[in-house]
């Protein structure tokens, strides 16, 4: 399992370079540049602008000094200064050696703030939501799957798959405002938006004042209506999934041996079938945790989705590439821990 891990980290590697060329490639290849104004800059400022920002070398000289600065890990026996220049997402001592890794540079439409900078002060906030998006997804998702496969062909589970079907059809964008007029209008339990107060955070993501005036109020609302479309997901690939399972033969042998029928749902069925459910937690992990445009629009709420849609807008290029080589490395990781879950699931499976 060792050997496999490392192997999957330095495959990590060569996956952030594929998806770096392709990304650099695209967002030059699109018409108009980040100096573009429907009043067109003097020659002599695009000319500075350009230069500063190294846009006046070939495409293939940006594109490797790019890959020297974020991917590559840069050495330097001089502690690095506080210049927007050298601010890097990572930075560390090793003996007399400095090291910094993953700098991506300065924003262009924010020339004061580094890409960096943003991930610091929004990315927690969409890791916020996200974890709070997939716990509910799970919460729905799991028992309404498992209720309705146990229940088949009943009311109960027809009841179950229209939940899951109305979670599905129905998008963010209709039920996010839906709910803020019932539930922050109307009925006044909850603030239509915002996301609290910031007091210090415990691992880099939740506030430390765990208070419910303070910061679940603001949550309840964005984190259900972003996770209830997952929810259905999870709810009928779980559905369909132990039906599968129900019918093998190992589970009439558990009936036939006098086992409790809980017992063998638990301990037989439901772990065998959770390996379609734990695929899909991948990449849905990697895509609510680095941020959704919607929700956080709906809800006022200051993650990373607003940067990442405005940086295409913007021609924003050092912010293109870098929340989508974060969402890429997101990926990448969730989908190592979904491998070593498949082990602990199915003992079968082997990577050594």
């Amino acid at each position: 399992m060792g050997r496999y891990i490392i192997r999957r980290l330095l495959y990590l590697v060569a996956v952030l370079l594929v998806v770096s060329a392709i990304t650099f490639g695209l967002m030059h290849a699109v018409p108009g540049g980040p100096f573009d104004r429907e009043k067109a800059l003097p020659p002599e400022i695009m000319a500075n602008l350009e230069k500063r920002y190294h846009l006046d070398d070939p495409l293939i000289v940006q594109y490797f000094n790019y890959l020297s600065d974020v991917i590559l890990p840069q050495f330097s026996t001089q502690p690095p200064s506080v210049a927007l220049e050298d601010d890097a997402l990572l930075k560390f001592q090793v003996g007399g050696i400095y090291v910094r890794w993953m700098n991506f540079g300065p924003s262009f439409s924010s020339r004061s703030r580094t890409v960096n900078d943003i991930f610091r002060q929004q990315l927690p906030i969409s890791g916020q939501l996200g974890l709070m998006a997939l716990l509910v997804a799970l919460l729905i998702g799991m028992p309404l799957g498992i209720f309705s496969a146990l229940k088949q062909n009943t009311i109960f589970d027809y009841l179950g798959m229209s939940v899951a079907i109305f979670g599905v059809s129905v998008p963010v964008i209709v039920l996010g405002p839906l709910m803020i007029w019932i539930f922050g209008v109307v009925l006044g339990w909850f603030p239509p938006t915002g996301w609290g107060s910031k007091p210090p955070y415990v691992l880099g993501l939740f506030p430390s004042d765990l208070s419910w005036n303070g910061f679940w109020k603001f949550a309840i609302m964005p984190s259900v209506a972003l996770g209830l479309g997952s929810s259905a997901i999870i709810a009928r690939l779980t559905r369909a999934s132990l039906l599968q399972v129900v019918r093998e033969d190992y589970i009439r042998t558990a009936r036939a041996k006098g086992l409790r029928e809980r017992m063998i749902t638990i301990r037989h069925a439901l772990k065998n079938s959770l390996i379609p459910v734990v695929t899909i937690l991948g990449p849905m992990f990697a895509a609510l945790v680095t941020g959704t445009f919607v929700t956080e629009l709906t809800f006022g709420i200051p993650g990373m989705g607003r940067y990442f849609v405005t940086s295409i807008t913007n021609r924003d290029y050092p912010v293109i590439m870098g929340t989508i080589l974060l969402y890429a490395f997101f990926l990448v990781i969730a989908n190592l821990v979904v491998d070593i879950i498949y082990a602990y699931l199915d003992p079968r499976i082997r990577y050594d």
